[in-house]
């Protein structure tokens, strides 16, 4: 069913969520896994204020890219990393088009109804923008949330 599965991965409690959830989907379908990190573009201006770390985009590392590859590769599955730089729904779309995955898998971060409307989520965006079928992985009870 699913011969290809892209993982947006950024080294986030989500994103090890998502990689986690690929994993079961390769190994259950014979799937590859393409781990793609995207670095977003941050544009500021001089004026503005310091963004805190909290607030500042997360992308891994080529080293974290390596890591979650190696993971996988080690539970026999097939699978490759992929780094690129830009708007990171728009990337992550633009990779699963051209690769012509058959499923994207990412984390959602939970955001707020505000947060949503102002185009903040990258899985929302992401899902709108694909033409293959999307897994977002939420958070459970697990984590803490309800």
């Amino acid at each position: 069913m699913f011969k290809s599965i892209l993982v947006a991965y950024d080294n986030s409690e989500p994103s090890r969520r998502a990689l986690e959830r690929a994993a079961g989907l390769a190994e259950a379908f014979g799937s590859t896994v393409l781990v793609a990190s995207i670095a977003p573009v941050v544009h500021s201006h001089p004026r503005a204020p310091a963004t805190p770390d909290t607030e500042r985009p997360k992308f891994a590392t080529s080293e974290d890219v390596d890591r979650a590859t190696e993971t996988l590769v080690n539970r026999g599955i097939t699978a490759e990393g992929v780094e690129d730089t830009g708007e990171p729904a728009s990337s992550i779309a633009k990779l699963a088009e051209q690769r012509g995955v058959d499923v994207v898998v990412i984390g959602s971060r939970g955001l707020g109804a505000v947060q949503r409307v102002l185009g903040q989520s990258v899985s929302q965006t992401v899902s709108r923008r694909v033409r293959c079928d999307v897994l977002i992985v939420h958070p459970g009870p697990e984590h803490g949330d309800k």
